[in-house]
């Protein structure tokens, strides 16, 4: 009778083993690791992870320097949404599709959260001697108005009497140049900076010379350059200076 009972129980094992192994294996998953780098002023941000809100030293919702390592799983076919919101308003600033193929895009997120832009790159303020100006540039929006289809830009730096102070070969979207110093000589005349095609003299759009009136101080200057329509005219403006920030 015992030895019937073992059987039965066995059998019936068996059966349901043979049942588990016909059903697919779970998805491949792999461990997440993302980097946040941000900084935002004057408003105050949220970050959700797919509509979770994510704590920060114990808040959920942070405004100046914004840092933190976010550890999740990753589903094979599957989407994880990270957003970036503001937290008065409830409005999307940014997000981020993470998927378990493009993680290693991801494992660094940097941005700036400033008033009227949002800038997905990193900045280090350098360091510029005393008496020195020292200029950096981003053009995060180039083509947004004028349509052009180039990856970046060259700068001509100049003094109102047309001297040239620096040169930047690519001024890009992504990232903000190298740094180009020379002697400060004026606490109240502007700079300008010139934009051309790179390698050439041509206009970077339309046929006449795009000149952009820049403030300078004495240190460090991290310009954001900005297309915009004022009139139905394209301009390039430079008033955001992301070193006031760090």
């Amino acid at each position: 009778m015992n030895k019937f009972i073992a059987l039965l129980f066995f059998s019936l094992f068996v059966s349901c083993a043979d049942s588990s192994v016909m059903q697919p294996f779970d998805k491949s998953q792999k461990p997440a690791e993302v980097n946040i780098k941000g900084y935002s002023k004057p408003d105050v941000l949220q970050l959700r992870l797919n509509g979770t809100p994510v704590t920060i030293n114990g808040s959920t919702s942070y405004t100046d320097k914004i840092e933190t390592r976010l550890n999740f799983v990753l589903d094979e076919g599957e989407t994880d949404r990270l957003g970036v919101y503001n937290n008065e308003t409830g409005a999307e600033v940014a997000h981020y599709n993470i998927t378990y193929d493009n993680i290693n895009d991801y494992k660094t997120l940097n941005f700036f959260n400033l008033p009227g832009i949002f800038l997905q790159t990193s900045a280090v303020k350098p360091q510029v001697n005393l008496g020195k100006v020292g200029f950096e540039f981003i053009f995060p929006n180039l083509g947004e108005y004028s349509g052009t289809a180039l990856k970046n830009v060259k700068g001509v730096l100049k003094r109102e009497n047309g001297v040239v102070l620096a040169e930047f070969d690519n001024i890009g979207k992504d990232n903000f140049t190298a740094v180009k110093i020379y002697s400060f000589f004026s606490n109240t005349a502007p700079v300008y900076l010139e934009l051309y095609k790179p390698g050439t003299s041509d206009p970077y759009t339309g046929s006449e010379i795009i000149k952009v009136k820049i403030k300078q101080d004495m240190g460090a200057n991290l310009i954001v350059l900005q297309e915009k329509m004022e009139n139905g005219i394209l301009m390039v403006k430079g008033e955001i200076d992301v070193a006031d920030y760090l």
